[in-house]
């Protein structure tokens, strides 16, 4: 058994690669990107083509490929994710200036500092040279060609032709190992805050509907499922597959559109958003546990909907299947009593189903969902997948991907271990 979780635990980086090169490749394809909006504003908004192509372009290739510097997409697909990963050094700063028409130098201000650095350029290379005691040991510069600077060009504007020749462009930067491999997830591209530390200020709000989604679900879902078997086709039965199943036919967030209308505006019993108070750090450790509570009471009903549906019905389900078996009746036979038939029989079986969706729960710890929490406007990790994803914010979008599918991934080995746990015919061998 060791083995085999070994191997599990060894798949998971291979699966997470896989999963974080497939977004970044479709995030840079996608049309719409950072670099096509910016560039559009540059050109006085989003008009139709044809008309900026009859009065000629208003930007330069320079302009074009400064664009793309300072969104970081004028690399390739392969060494940007590369860099993302943390194999490559990536462009921690850098800044570019185009050559005057025919010179040979050029001047660049080093980012951060009031003194300027001058790139030499000889033949297709360059050289930096400062001042007496100017530092510019961590700094390099790359040459651009007018030839690469057209290519650029046509790959953004393409079906527009270039008004002037461009000139050669040096390019200041300071490279850097600063990827996933050194615990690194990237800054966010519209705040410029670390990515980690966003999704760590997010995470107590995430945690909080997690756990209480965890603990209502197999506190109550299990209990009420056993409940359901063993009175199955009564009153108690009937009456809450009735609530179950109409709960289950209303999605979250429409759900929580309504709860904000009726009961948050209309009869003002709860607050319509936000995860605390505005007053809450002035209030005493009982009134901010009210506070809370008010405030994530109608967030959680809309998180639990869907999943306490299905968790009753599999924990019935489950259970009558195993009342049903040939080994029940057998006990029965022999003398055993309907309760001890039911929890020392039939229970230990029926929640080998249930271990299975364990670990899948692990995800839901953090995961969050987007919908519901931009309808309470909850600033927790799902509202950031959601902004990152509209905002198209790659470092984001990574990030959380990344820590969402690990946790999924994780998930899926603590079920395993738990069915293993729970039925010992499960050897994993």
């Amino acid at each position: 058994m060791k083995a085999y979780f070994l191997r599990r635990l060894l798949l998971i980086p291979l699966t997470l690669l896989g999963i974080t090169a497939l977004v970044f490749a479709i995030n840079r394809m996608a049309p719409g990107g950072p670099v096509e909006r910016s560039i559009a504003a540059l050109m006085g908004g989003d008009g139709g083509k044809r008309s900026r192509m009859e009065s000629g372009p208003t930007i330069t290739a320079s302009q074009v490929l400064d664009v793309e510097e300072k969104k970081n997409r004028e690399k390739s697909l392969g060494r940007a994710y590369g860099e993302w990963l943390g194999i490559f050094p990536r462009d921690t700063q850098k800044i570019g200036r185009e050559f005057p028409k025919g010179a040979t130098e050029v001047e660049i201000p080093i980012p951060g500092t009031i003194h300027l650095v001058k790139a030499i350029r000889q033949g297709d290379r360059a050289e930096l040279k400062a001042e007496a005691g100017v530092d510019i040991s961590e700094w390099a510069v790359r040459l651009r060609s007018p030839a690469e600077q057209v290519r650029h060009w046509n790959k953004w504007m393409g079906g527009m032709s270039l008004q002037s020749e461009p000139e050669y462009r040096a390019v200041l930067y300071k490279p850097a190992f600063d990827g996933l491999l050194q615990g690194s997830l990237g800054a966010s591209e519209k705040y410029q805050d670390p990515v980690g530390l966003m999704i760590l200020e997010r995470m107590p709000v995430s945690l909080y509907f997690g756990l209480a989604s965890v603990l209502v679900i197999y506190g109550v879902c299990v209990p009420l499922g056993i409940l359901k078997a063993i009175k199955h086709r009564t009153f108690l039965d009937n009456a809450s597959s009735a609530a179950i199943f109409a709960g289950f036919a209303i999605p979250g967030y429409a759900l929580g559109s309504l709860l904000v209308v009726v009961l948050g505006a209309k009869w003002g019993w709860f607050p319509i958003r936000g995860f605390t108070g505005d007053d809450f750090d002035t209030l005493s450790a009982a009134d901010k546990v009210k506070d809370i509570f008010n405030h994530t009471f109608m967030p959680l009903v809309c998180y639990l909907i869907g999943s306490f549906a299905f968790m009753t019905m599999l924990a019935k389900n489950n259970l009558m299947d195993n009342l049903a078996a040939d080994y029940v009746r057998t006990a029965a036979a022999k003398g055993v009593s309907y309760p001890a038939a039911v929890f020392r029989h039939a229970l230990r079986n029926s929640i080998i189903p249930i271990a299975t969706t364990f670990g899948d729960n692990i995800a839901l710890l953090v995961a969050g969902s987007m919908l519901v929490e931009k309808v309470f406007d909850i600033d927790g990790f799902g509202l950031l997948q959601f902004s990152a994803v509209v905002e198209r914010d790659e470092p984001v979008m990574l990030g959380v991907l990344f820590v969402a599918a690990a946790l999924t991934a994780l998930g899926k080995v603590i079920s395993d271990l738990c069915v293993a746990l729970v039925d010992p015919r499960v050897s994993y061998k």
